[in-house]
């Protein structure tokens, strides 16, 4: 799991060429200005999916985690909080849909503030609870969800 500001993204690009690739995509794009919904970046194997979104409490929350792709998640407006904790310390709540790039869980983890500016990117071990209200407080959030394939 990583967090860290866009600014450092080039400190990223050797975890290979499609995170370079992501990465790249949010550096040279107005994440603000993109249109909601999924494009293409390079077909199935790096897209992006843009969200307005108002985070939800921590107890609305469910972690989940994907095998297929890696999620680099960009807050390009508003502020999150992004639950993390490694899938091994997690138990299974639905088991591992192929179809749909996701297992669920439950269980304790750490969290994240995420303010706009910053990205995460998610492996298959990292369970995640994407966007979480900062001080339970909802509030909206323009984000930028980048799946990478393994």
């Amino acid at each position: 799991m990583v967090l860290d500001t866009l600014t450092n993204a080039a400190r990223y690009y050797s975890f290979g060429e499609r995170i370079e690739k992501a990465l790249r995509y949010l550096q040279n794009s107005d994440c603000t200005q993109l249109p909601v919904g999924k494009i293409a970046i390079q077909g199935d194997e790096i897209y992006a999916l843009v969200q307005d979104n108002t985070t939800k409490l921590r107890a609305d929350g469910v972690w989940e985690a994907h095998r297929k792709y890696i999620d680099v998640q960009f807050v390009a407006a508003g502020i999150e909080q992004m639950g993390y904790a490694n899938v091994s310390t997690l138990t299974v709540k639905q088991p591992y849909d192929e179809l749909k790039d996701y297992a669920l869980f439950t269980g304790d983890g750490s969290y994240l503030t995420v303010p706009a500016g910053s990205f995460t990117i998610f492996f298959p071990q990292d369970g995640h609870i994407p966007g979480s209200a900062l001080n339970e407080q909802p509030a909206a959030v323009r984000k930028v969800v980048i799946k990478v394939a393994v």
